[in-house]
């Protein structure tokens, strides 16, 4: 595994350099396919949200796709799409991104599009308004009208963290997207749009010096702009137990949720990967140790994942955040009985320790994944975005294989002793059979 690991890192090298705006641009050459991948992660995420404005980072990135200065509105679309290439965008905690895969000869018409929003986008009455409307309805979509659609992301975050940043609906609420203006739009922009706030990363099929004369063509007139501070989102640990019950109308099964506070993601990196693969250990699989208790042997869950980071990702995140246990359960079966097993479970790996060979098990599945996920142009060139603006450092997306594969039994161990559940944060669902 550490073999695989530094060949990718070797296979695939990146070069840096910065723009006098402050633009920080990876470049990451592959010439073994003609495609490129043009990726611009922005410093901002739904942990930056003011009050009043919840939704508002993912607000934006929807803005974002409205037209610019000299490129109309769905131009942008049309131009990608009629190159062969496809393009999308995607909002996080701590980061929004934008991203297009085309072909090599494409590769300049991308930095046209991408440095003429980061310049000027259309912030206009019309615009924010109709975007308004169209992430309300997402959020009717994937969140009022589906099974579980809050659950946990929007709700245990509520009970596990204290702070603003950490607990508030990133979503967003209706008011606050409907009061927002195009004054607020503007305000962000200028905030956090700035070129030193983002990192441009392109991979694939390119010539280093050409694709630098391309970007300083494009990217180097936009303007300069301060940089905000990164936020402080880490929270004291937690040293008692926090618990709430939520109701589902349109849940078929009730369910719970468990979240632990976990190490620094960023400042305390190998004690984090110790979690990482405990979360693995604890439920990918049918070996895994929930899916073999709870599924199989006592037969008290329908379905069980562990994993790290708000959205499954553990390395697109920085502190705090949490390794979250999700249990949908049989209506039958009480919940108290599903968190007793699990608590014992993760007990067990405290007390007795993990054998090697399933820990190098899980290491192989983990590799595999992070492999795979590389094998693509797009999804190397979004790896390497992830790694320079989360932890400064793109090579580590090539690293965490052979990262991962160094990890001992004695660390995942330590990481299953931080799972106390004096400290844990619990959310129960209850499904209501559609009753209201």
């Amino acid at each position: 595994m550490t073999t695989a690991g530094a060949e990718l890192t070797l296979r695939h090298p990146v070069e840096r350099f910065t723009l006098d705006n402050g633009l920080r641009v990876v470049l990451a050459p592959d010439r073994s396919v003609p495609v490129v991948a043009v990726s611009v992660f922005y410093d901002v995420g739904m942990r930056n949200e003011p009050e009043g404005r919840t939704g508002f980072a993912h607000l934006f990135e929807h803005m974002m796709f409205q037209g610019s200065a000299n490129v109309p509105k769905m131009e942008h679309a049309r131009l990608v799409q009629a190159a062969g290439g496809t393009f999308n965008g995607s909002t996080h905690q701590d980061y929004t991104n934008y991203f297009q895969a085309l072909p090599a000869e494409a590769l300049e018409r991308a930095l046209f599009l991408e440095a003429d929003r980061m310049a000027a986008p259309a912030i206009t009455e019309e615009n924010l308004r109709n975007q308004i409307d169209v992430v309300k309805e997402e959020i009717r979509v994937n969140v009022l009208n589906r099974p579980y659609g809050a659950f946990p992301w929007l709700q245990l975050p509520q009970i596990a963290f204290e702070s603003f940043a950490n607990t508030h609906d990133g979503y967003g609420s209706f008011v606050d997207l409907e009061s927002s203006t195009v004054d607020d739009a503007a305000d962000f922009f200028s905030h956090y749009y700035a070129p030193g706030n983002a990192v441009l990363c392109i991979g694939g099929d390119l010539d280093v010096a050409e694709a630098e004369r391309l970007v300083q063509r494009w990217f180097g007139p936009v303007a300069a702009r301060p940089v905000p501070p990164i936020p402080a989102t880490g929270e004291p640990l937690p040293t008692t137990e926090r618990t709430a019950i939520v109701e589902d109308a349109l849940a078929p099964a009730p369910a719970l949720a468990i979240g632990w506070r976990v190490p620094d993601p960023v400042g305390d990196f190998d004690r984090y990967l110790g979690t990482v693969l405990l979360a693995e250990l604890l439920s990918e699989g049918d070996a895994s140790r929930l899916e073999r208790r709870l599924v199989h042997d006592d037969r008290i869950a329908i379905a069980q994942s562990s994993y790290v980071g708000l959205f499954g990702d553990p390395f697109d995140v920085r502190d705090a955040t949490l390794l979250t246990t999700q249990v949908h359960h049989p209506a039958a079966v009480p919940a108290q009985r599903v968190q007793a097993a699990v608590h014992e479970e993760v007990r067990r790996i405290a007390e007795d320790g993990v054998p090697v060979d399933e820990l190098r098990r899980v290491q192989a599945r983990t590799e595999a994944q992070l492999l795979r996920q590389a094998d693509s142009v797009l999804g190397r060139t979004l790896g390497f975005a992830a790694a320079e603006i989360v932890h400064g450092r793109a090579e580590l997306a090539g690293e965490l294989a052979a990262r991962l594969a160094a990890v001992t039994p004695d660390q995942v161990q330590a990481a299953a002793r931080d799972l106390d559940p004096g400290t844990a944060a619990v959310l129960q669902l209850r499904a209501t059979g559609g009753q209201r």
